[in-house]
Formats: structure tokens, C-alpha cells, sequence
């Protein structure tokens, strides 16, 4: 299938940009959001918004849900309720128990589902270069080529549904570490003394460099936290992360004190909602 009609549902931050993608790459889109005005905000593009779930996906040979979490993509799929044999590509992060109850509500719905969480945030989202983690019927791969295409830099088939999840999780374990512990380094210079920036000037070009570093140390270092992977999401999955290291018996001190580090900046933030990750560093306030 060379031109599949995709519906997106769900327009935040990641799915605006997942549809912008899509549209760009020439595929017919249909969408829907809660908020209809993020869905409309779209139609420039060349999307359809829809009212509707159900609505938006009449037609479609591919439903791509993209929301906060297991609840609201189960909920939306339901009252969707897809035609038996549509593909739900599910890229939402649930965790590997919301895998499985995504995996039961497809097989209830005779839905073919290819359970993909990505990585990358909103400006990948938005330029086509995510990596999608996909796991799912292998004879799904031909249907989903030009979605995949138009979405992302890589895509890793991983096996039966489900796979791609526990990927995810582990992914962003170490997406966490590395965000909290530039955090900490970045608050440790300041407290000693040194210019923060020198931290990053010593990391630059090193075996241990990552740009991530530098683009979420910069934002730390300004106090500002535009949203591109948001607190209150990014709190969610560590609590996702936190349940699958406890069932696959792995220790989850690590998890348990980001998670801490993020619920404390949360506290600190007039409006944690509206912070991006990055904002953890507040979490790192000087104690008393």
C-alpha cells in the first residue's frame, strides 16, 4: 500500500508534529484531539480534523494513537471502534502492562495491532526523525513502510507486540539518568562555585558527550523549560519504569530517586504541566 490513509489520534506536542510529517511526505491524514482546536490547527497542513474518533477514522487504513497513556488510548480506540482488520499503531508510552491490555482490547476489537513507542521529542516529532520501536505481525511491515518512512530516522521491528514497550522502557531509563545527571552536575558547579558552562566545556567531544546534554543543560542553565518532553509525562513514565524494573526483579533504586527528583520540581513549579523535563533541576534545590 503506497498512499495509506492514516487517522492520528491525538495532537499535542508529539502528534502535531507526527501528522506534520505525515502530511509532508504526501500521505492522507484524518485527526482528532480532545482539544478540537489543536486538532483544527492542523488543517493548513492538509489534515482532515474530525469531531469525532469514530469520525476520523471512516475510512482509514491505519489509526495511530498518540496520547498520554494506556487509559486514554484505550478509552479513544474504544470509542473509535475501528473496523475489524484496521492496523492500530499504538505509540503512545503504557508500559509493559499497558502493552498487554492494549494487546487484549485489539483482539476484542479485531484490531491488528503493532504496539510502537518512539523515541524523540517534539522537534523530531515535527522534522520526521524519530525512532520507532515497533513490534507487531510481521506482514504489517509492507502497509506501515511509507508511515514509517514519513515518521522516522529508524525503525527497529522488534517481534510480537509488546516488545516495543519493554524497549521503550529501558530507553528511557537511560534517557532519565542522563537527564538528572546533567541536572546534578549542573547544580553541584553552582554550588561550588564554577560556572556551570565549564561543565559542558569539559564534556564537549569526549567518550562521554551527548548533544542531549547540551541542549537540556542550556535550558537549565537559563531557567527556562519550554516544553519538548514534558515534566508530568516524563514523571508518568518513570512510574512505568519503576513497575517494570519491580516485575522484571531489578532493583528500581535509581528509578525511585529521578522519580523523586521529579515529583520535588514538580512542587517547586508554578505549573509543572506546562515545564519540560529539563525542569527536574529544580527538584535540586540547595536543602533548607
Amino acid at each position: 500500500m503506497s498512499n495509506p490513509v492514516v487517522a492520528v489520534l491525538g495532537t499535542g506536542t508529539m502528534g502535531a508534529g507526527m501528522v506534520r510529517s505525515l502530511r509532508r511526505a504526501g500521505l492522507p491524514v484524518r485527526v482528532w484531539n480532545r482539544a478540537a482546536a489543536k486538532a483544527q490547527a492542523l488543517a493548513g497542513t492538509g489534515a482532515q480534523a474530525c469531531g469525532s474518533p469514530a469520525e476520523a477514522v471512516a475510512g482509514a487504513d491505519v489509526v495511530l494513537t498518540m496520547l498520554f497513556d494506556a487509559d486514554a488510548a484505550i478509552d479513544v480506540v474504544r470509542q473509535a471502534a475501528p473496523p475489524a482488520g484496521t492496523t492500530w499503531l499504538q505509540c503512545s508510552t503504557v508500559g509493559v502492562d499497558g502493552a498487554g491490555r492494549t494487546a487484549e482490547v485489539a483482539a476484542e476489537l479485531g484490531l491488528v495491532l503493532v504496539d510502537c513507542p518512539v523515541l524523540g521529542t517534539k522537534q523530531p516529532a515535527e522534522d520526521g526523525a524519530l525512532v520507532l520501536l515497533a513490534s507487531g505481525p510481521e506482514e504489517t511491515r509492507e502497509q506501515l513502510a511509507p508511515v514509517f518512512d514519513a515518521l522516522g530516522s529508524k525503525t527497529l521491528w522488534l517481534g510480537e507486540a509488546g516488545a516495543g514497550s519493554r524497549l521503550k522502557m529501558a530507553c528511557n531509563a537511560w534517557l532519565f539518568m542522563v537527564t538528572a545527571g546533567t541536572a546534578q552536575s549542573i547544580a553541584l558547579a553552582r554550588g561550588l562555585g564554577v560556572d556551570p558552562q565549564h561543565f559542558l566545556d569539559a564534556i564537549a567531544g569526549g567518550p562521554l558527550d551527548t548533544p542531549y546534554a547540551h541542549v537540556k543543560g542550556e535550558l537549565m542553565m537559563a531557567g527556562e523549560f519550554p516544553v519538548s518532553f514534558g515534566l508530568t509525562g516524563a514523571a508518568k513514565d518513570a512510574r512505568l519504569i519503576r513497575a517494570a524494573l519491580q516485575q522484571a526483579g531489578v532493583s528500581d533504586r535509581l528509578d525511585a530517586a529521578v522519580l523523586e527528583t521529579m515529583d520535588a520540581a514538580a512542587a517547586a513549579l508554578a505549573d509543572p504541566a506546562a515545564a519540560d523535563v529539563s525542569a527536574v533541576i529544580a527538584g535540586l534545590q540547595p536543602r533548607g
